[in-house]
């Protein structure tokens, strides 16, 4: 689906939001909070961005983009090239990073972490859950969106690295409570930090959710040997070699499966899994999920066992 750039704005140091419709004004896909998009740019490049808009706008969708110099060059084009009336085209929304109802939520922020937690604070709000923010960043003029949190009253600590240092991890997480959902965006030693925070204080694993930005180290794959992968739709089995992604042997064989980052954060390949145990290897599934062994993404994930057969 193609869209049209209606406004772009600074929202704090190296950070604009995008405000995107249809040309022709038409409705857009219902979301979720913590969805996320892919929008293919007119340098050609694929992005993923969360949806940090109104959900209940149909008619429009807003992104938030960080320039990231050390990035793969998307960034940079919006924030350099992009302007009012290009054209943009939509993949999505996906949702990998869903809200669980609850009566209480902790959420957690780290710089652009904040966006795919917007919805999910006006959702709390909504439906009148008790719920606080955390939020960090380097300083108070790099960190997004305050004035929108600002609203929110003492619900919302703000944290600037160079004023306050590092988030109180520690206080705010506190004593395990078991009406509490966690939710935590931003960079990974944020991410690591958080889960070792939340195991130490004795907390139920299943009460955190988080979000990566970048993918964790890959592991040795737990099988060190070729694999059959049976593709169902054309009735195709190739051989997967050691160093051949499952995506890449799909594509060889004929399957056209989409794909954007290629380093199992995106969610974009989901691929339904019809029989063998997938070696997940993504950052994205639960522990939960993975158990379940019905889905998984190709571009990193492997078979455990000799043979896997996908919805391809």
């Amino acid at each position: 689906m193609q869209l049209t750039v209606l406004e772009k704005t600074v929202e704090a140091e190296d950070v604009v939001s995008l405000l995107l419709a249809r040309p022709d004004g038409g409705r857009l896909p219902d979301w979720e909070p913590g969805a996320h998009v892919d929008l293919t740019l007119g340098s050609g490049a694929t992005r993923q961005y969360s949806l940090c808009g109104d959900r209940w706008d149909a008619h429009r969708y807003r992104v938030a983009v960080l320039r990231e110099p050390d990035g793969r060059g998307g960034s940079a084009f919006v924030h350099d090239e992009l302007g009012v009336g290009a054209p943009v085209v939509l993949g999505g929304p996906r949702n990998h990073f869903a809200l669980v109802p609850s009566p209480r939520y902790l959420f957690v922020a780290g710089g652009i972490g904040i966006t795919p937690l917007l919805p999910m604070i006006a959702q709390a709000a909504l439906v009148g859950a008790e719920w606080e923010l955390l939020y960090g960043g380097r300083r108070r003029a790099s960190m997004a969106f305050l004035d929108e949190l600002a609203v929110h009253g003492d619900r919302v600590r703000i944290v600037p690295e160079d004023e306050a240092g590092l988030l109180p991890l520690g206080d705010v997480v506190g004593t395990p409570r078991h009406d509490t959902a966690v939710y935590c965006c931003g960079p990974a030693p944020l991410l690591a930090a958080i889960e070792r925070t939340v195991v130490d204080s004795g907390w139920e694993p299943h009460r955190l959710r988080t979000e990566r930005f970048t993918a964790d180290d890959l592991t040795a794959p737990v099988r060190r040997a070729p694999f059959e992968l049976e593709l169902a739709r054309s009735r195709t089995t190739v051989t997967v070699p050691l160093h051949v992604s499952v995506l890449e042997a799909a594509r060889r064989a004929g399957a056209t499966t989409l794909s954007s980052c290629e380093r199992g954060t995106c969610g974009t390949c989901e691929t339904t899994v019809l029989a063998g145990v997938p070696d997940h290897r993504d950052s994205i599934l639960t522990d939960h999920e993975r158990a379940a062994g019905d889905c998984m993404f190709p571009c990193v994930s492997r078979a455990a066992g000799d043979r896997l057969v996908l919805d391809l």
